[in-house]
């Protein structure tokens, strides 16, 4: 068990080397813990003026992001300690991805808009690009071309084209009720999408999104039959490496399951 934060956790993300994780909370820190000694490397602490809700380190280690109220956006070069600040949200920041091959950084906002930048000029290279309600999720293929963004509780996701800088598809409508931050996988080669969702923005809260489907990326046409099985909304997903397995976990059902 690690121990240290005073607030609640939102975020948490290993480091390449499989021995070290960051966390982002509510207490306005980012704290790095060395996972074999069980503690937190307090060297690497960072206090922020606002709470972290989101973190995210590159796949090369050499960047650390952290997003959070207020539009706060920044991201740490690992080796000089440097930080580059990003301008632009003016509500708090829900979500960070970092592209595959670790120079573009996107994220995600209450404002209702998602950005993409240049993690080395720290520059703004897309967007934004105007969603249709707040960004819970935001993840880039891995050929780079798209980035998948899902809004509010799950009923809604958008497909943006990232070189026109275009809707290429959605699906879903607003409910404005607040977000949820299950994330999105791309799978099958950048053709298919992974995701909890919910197709009627009418439901109560704790039933909306208990249900996995895969969506066609180009259309977001449903593929093959859905997971089915969660009673409340999926509040957790991760996918295997292989793309082999699926892991979902609901905390107000309070079970995980395995696909």
């Amino acid at each position: 068990t690690l121990k240290g934060h005073g607030g609640g956790i939102r975020s948490i993300s290993y480091f390449p080397d499989g021995q070290r994780i960051i966390s982002g909370s509510l207490d306005k820190t980012t704290r790095q813990w060395d996972l074999k000694a069980g503690e937190e490397i307090e060297e690497a602490r960072d206090v922020c003026e606002k709470q972290v809700w989101a973190v995210a380190v590159s796949q090369d280690g050499r960047w650390v992001v952290t997003g959070g109220d207020s539009g706060e956006l920044k991201a740490c070069e690992v080796e000089t300690g440097i930080v580059k600040i990003f301008e632009g949200h003016s509500r708090d920041i829900n979500a960070v991805d970092i592209s595959a091959e670790n120079t573009l950084l996107a994220s995600g906002s209450d404002d209702e808009t998602v950005r993409i930048w240049s993690l080395e000029t720290g520059k703004l290279v897309a967007g934004p690009f105007n969603s249709i309600s707040q960004v819970g999720v935001v993840r880039f293929s891995p050929d780079l071309k798209k980035l998948a963004a899902k809004l509010d509780w799950g009923t809604c996701l958008e497909i943006w084209d990232i070189r026109s800088q275009k809707l290429h598809a959605t699906i879903g409508e607003p409910d404005r009720n607040g977000i949820i931050l299950s994330p999105v996988f791309w799978t099958n080669n950048n053709k298919t999408i992974i995701a909890a969702f919910e197709f009627s923005s009418e439901s109560e809260l704790d039933d909306h999104a208990k249900t996995i489907y895969e969506f066609d990326a180009s259309t977001l046409e449903i593929i093959g039959v859905p997971f089915e099985g969660h009673t409340k909304f999926v509040d957790g997903l991760a996918l295997s490496l292989d793309g082999a397995l699926l892991a979902s976990t609901s905390s107000h059902d309070d079970t995980i399951k395995l696909w």
